[in-house]
């Protein structure tokens, strides 16, 4: 039995602190239908919440009083892990698209850069784009620099640099987002 009960405590979050754990002398209570029973002692809590044969969980522990609301625990962490799932289903990592130019692209091949980024960008994604520069066209970085705010001004409407363009060894490099 003792080992049944460590290893159901070992799946609740450390975060929610119930029944005699909490610790202060007033709360706010709110009920199992979710009204607002005003703030009451804690042990006037905890006994209403034996009478309904469920725990009394602190939820805003920070407030002044804190917020305690009488409810079935298992149902209750069961609906928190279902609310984190739907959150992290629902949010979308921005990826980066990288797009590799040189100082003496084209007019024609950055114009198609710039329509691509945007598109990416429309999707949410970060879009970086780096200048390689050889030989000697590492001696004229401005011409690198001068490549990517070709692509800046291009993408003016709906994004911004994340960073003013950094050069590493041979390349220079920056990073477009969404406004």
């Amino acid at each position: 039995m003792v080992i049944y009960y460590l290893q159901e405590e070992k799946h609740i979050p450390n975060w929610y602190t119930k029944n005699e754990q909490i610790k202060a002398e007033e709360i706010r209570l709110i009920s199992a239908k979710g009204e607002n029973l005003g703030v009451v002692k804690t042990r006037e809590a905890l006994d209403r919440a034996k009478e309904e044969e469920l725990d009394l969980v602190l939820i805003v522990p920070n407030a002044n009083p804190p917020v305690a609301k009488i409810v079935d625990f298992k149902k209750f962490l069961y609906e928190e892990r279902k609310k984190a799932s739907t959150a992290r289903a629902k949010s979308k990592k921005a990826d980066i698209k990288e797009f590799w130019l040189g100082p003496s692209t084209g007019e024609g091949d950055i114009q198609r850069f710039i329509k691509r980024a945007r598109e990416f960008i429309l999707d949410g994604n970060k879009v970086k784009i780096t200048v390689k520069m050889r030989g000697r066209e590492a001696m004229f970085p401005e011409v690198a620099i001068e490549q990517i705010k070709k692509i800046e001004d291009g993408l003016s409407e709906i994004a911004k640099m994340e960073n003013e363009p950094k050069r590493m060894g041979n390349m220079i490099w920056t990073i477009f987002t969404g406004k």
